[in-house]
């Protein structure tokens, strides 16, 4: 079964562990054993995140000489904050809208008229009582 990148990208950020290794990796590549130190897991566990990092396309692991670095790919990162960056568009416009239409509620509540007629409205009435 094939994913889409995107997919693949988000099922990848889907864990906290695989979001640290790539904040920690932002900084500059590190060994495998580097990126297991802050975690209690295992060394199999830490390379099987790396893996799918590495399936999203996040991560990529070079060999100089015994040390395998890793280092991170930002390309993946950069396509979700595309796909986002039309969301958030579509938000600030709504938000916008929001704002102008409370403005527009807090202005009508401000008026002359507006103020006359609360004022009317909740004034007791000063009919006499019977037997009075």
């Amino acid at each position: 079964m094939s994913t889409d990148p995107l997919s693949a990208t988000f099922a990848a950020l889907a864990d906290p562990t695989r979001r640290a290794i790539l904040a920690r990796l932002a900084s500059g590549q590190a060994s495998v054993t580097e990126l297991a130190q802050p975690f209690d897991v295992t060394l199999p566990a830490i390379t099987k995140h790396l893996k799918v990092l590495e399936r999203a396309g996040l991560v990529a692991r070079s060999r100089e000489a015994q040390w395998r670095p890793c280092r991170l790919q930002p390309q993946p990162l950069r396509e979700v904050a595309d796909w986002v960056q039309q969301y958030r568009t579509m938000w600030e416009q709504r938000l916008d809208r929001l704002e102008d239409y409370l403005r527009a509620l807090h202005f009508a509540d401000a008026t002359p008229a507006a103020a006359t007629k609360k004022k009317t409205a909740s004034r007791p009435s000063r009919a006499r009582k019977p037997g009075r």
